[in-house]
């Protein structure tokens, strides 16, 4: 634990033994403890391979007090299931009563130790405290939701030395587990369960709408068994409101089930306990679905899930293809079409799957030619219908594309003093729903037309801490992306929940904003790029302009950002993450990027590109 340094740790003879992935992996002693009470550094364990685990040693007979503290830090990155290695350091009250599952608390480097005697003060010789600091990046909850948080930890650890063994042992400590951000890393592994929209439907085919709720769990202790106890347990708190699960109260997997693993079909057989006996096949589908759509997550490769009652009883058995049909999410669609507007500023496009460069207007009268000029579109996830917002962004139009559609009066119009203070880009949900914002300073809002039509209508979002610069729905329709710039001029990319009520004249609410980078101070584009994360160009404080993928709960992700483009002012992607992402550089026009590929040109004079949403 600690430090967070690549290649930093001390290994110490006789405190570790190093196996191949047939075996384990035993934690070096890497805790730098202070005799007199400076404060040093906790170094952290390096990334390990995937396929190796790591677990550490138990107390030494007549280990010290800064021995005792070295090992138990050690003790809560390893892959230890129960944490049984790290209890030992304990007395046996203080293990019993310890909850590691209750949160995990990840620091910026792994904690630093400090003795916590005052100057001048004496601990009795059998008792001793220490301090645990550093500075806070994140918290998973017991729900296993990543919170992001900033500022110090400070911990108090106790321990004392038995009278009759003469053993030191951890009598009082912090629940849960603390480690540095590299040891999280190695150690969890994000993953999205997946629920159903409460209340929602998709407009053209009457599907429920899947949500990826993400998590993390421990990536080597069993996990696709944690993934399933969770997906049992319910969504986190965050997203609960706003979703369903089609498990009854108190399903669980059965009494001593673990290590869940598919068969070489690649099918998985899960044993569920509860009042499941009686549901119907509608309901077990949905079951089987969630579990599906979540697992696949985790293990690409599986094809099905059979579900099983207490006494081996079949409930119902699913295919992944089954599965797609029985719910509807984001990333299993793929869009037809790329678009985006033409010199002309008239609405063209291109074959998704196409290597071509040559667009195309499309049908209807945004794309027809001398039409109205556009600032910015969207287009609706059946890619039957457009909005689009007018040069001079002051309206928003909504037309057909079919080739005999007329464009009618605008729907939505801002009084903002130029164009960068009125309609943003326009965004569709899967019920059909078009969402736009009004930038004006003097009265920045967000408005909602139920299936792109009718009056809008005003989402009421009581914590907004500054004005809209830009936002995009979620394909789900149950959580927004909102850039909100504050009173200072830095800029926050913001996730927020949709709640919408039930009662006749109540509007729909976005409610408890939360960051999803928070290390991001300018936002310049944004696109959701995934169920559950974004593609973000911006400009990270006294940094320099990138774009990245970053998760909605504010989680670093693994894995390589887009390639550098300068001069990005909008971004296009899809929840598909094998579609090509599309960016308008005001240097390059329209580009874009194939997997494995570098930037390539598709239009010079082209701008504003979108996919369906």
């Amino acid at each position: 634990m600690g430090a967070d340094r690549e290649g930093s740790v001390r290994h110490r003879s006789g405190r570790a033994v190093a196996y191949t992935v047939c075996g384990a992996v035993l934690l070096a002693g890497c805790a730098s403890m202070p005799d007199s009470g400076d404060l040093r550094d906790v170094e952290s364990t390096p990334r390990q391979d995937t396929g190796v685990r790591v677990f550490a040693m138990p107390p030494a007979d007549d280990a010290q007090p800064s021995e005792i503290m070295q090992g138990f830090l050690e003790a809560l990155t390893s892959d230890d299931p129960q944490y049984d290695t790290a209890r030992k350091y304990l007395t046996a009250d203080a293990a019993r009563t310890w909850r590691p599952e209750a949160s995990a608390t990840v620091l910026a480097n792994g904690p630093s130790v400090v003795s916590g005697q005052q100057p001048g003060g004496r601990d009795p010789i059998d008792s001793l405290t220490y301090v645990l600091t550093g500075s806070r990046v994140a918290r998973v909850d017991a729900r296993q939701a990543y919170v992001p948080e900033s500022g110090a930890y400070n911990k108090k650890v106790h321990l004392t030395k038995d009278a009759k063994s003469g053993q030191w042992r951890i009598d009082s400590l912090p629940r849960g587990v603390v480690m540095g951000k590299s040891d999280f890393q190695r150690n969890y592994t994000p993953v999205n369960k997946y629920y159903l929209a409460s209340g929602t439907r998709v407009e053209t085919t009457g599907q429920p709408v899947a949500v990826a709720d993400p998590v993390f769990v421990r990536s080597k202790v069993d996990p696709m068994t944690q993934v399933v106890r969770s997906l049992l347990a319910g969504p986190t708190s965050w997203l609960e409101p706003v979703v369903r699960s089609s498990f009854p109260t108190g399903t669980a997997l059965q009494k001593g089930v673990s290590g869940l693993t598919p068969d070489d079909q690649n099918g998985l057989t899960v044993p569920l306990s509860g009042n499941i006996s009686r549901i119907g096949s509608t309901k077990c589908t949905e079951m089987a679905t969630q579990l599906l759509f979540t697992l696949r997550n985790l293990t690409p490769t599986l094809e099905s899930v059979e579900l099983q009652g207490p006494g081996k009883q079949r409930l119902c058995t699913l295919t992944a293809e089954r599965a797609e049909s029985t719910a509807w999410h984001a990333s299993a669609q793929s869009p037809e079409f790329l678009y985006f507007l033409d010199g002309k500023h008239r609405l063209v496009r291109l074959p998704t799957g196409s290597s071509g460069t040559s667009a195309v207007p499309v049908p209807g009268p945004l794309g027809e030619e001398g039409g109205k000029e556009l600032q910015s579109v969207a287009v609706s996830r059946d890619e039957h219908t457009v909005a689009g917002v007018d040069a001079e962004g002051k309206s928003m139009y909504v037309a057909s594309m079919a080739s005999s559609g007329s464009l009618g009066d605008a729907v939505v119009t801002s009084r903002g003093a130029t164009p960068d203070d009125r309609l943003t880009t326009p965004s569709w949900d899967v019920r059909g729903d078009l969402w736009v914002a009004d930038r004006d300073p003097r009265a920045t809002k967000l408005y909602v037309l139920e299936q792109g039509a009718g009056k809008p209508v005003e989402v009421g979002i009581p914590d907004l801490p500054g004005r809209i610069r830009d936002m995009r729905v979620a394909a789900d329709g149950v959580r927004v992306a909102l850039v909100v710039e504050k009173k200072d001029g830095k800029q926050s990319l913001l996730i927020g929940r949709i709640e919408r009520e039930d009662k006749p004249g109540e509007h729909p609410a976005v409610v408890e904003l939360r960051s999803a980078a928070p290390d991001l101070e300018q936002i310049t584009a944004m696109a959701w790029a995934g169920d559950s994360r974004l593609v973000v160009a911006g400009l990270e404080q006294e940094g320099v302009h990138q774009m990245r993928y970053v998760q909605v709960d504010g989680s670093t992700l693994d894995g390589p950002a887009p390639a550098a483009l300068s001069g990005v002012k909008a971004i296009a992607a899809s929840e598909d993450e094998r579609v090509p992402l599309v960016a308008y550089s005001k240097d390059d026009g329209i580009v874009r990027l194939p997997s494995g590929a570098q930037w390539q040109k598709v239009d010079k004079d082209g701008m504003a590109p979108v996919y369906p949403g």
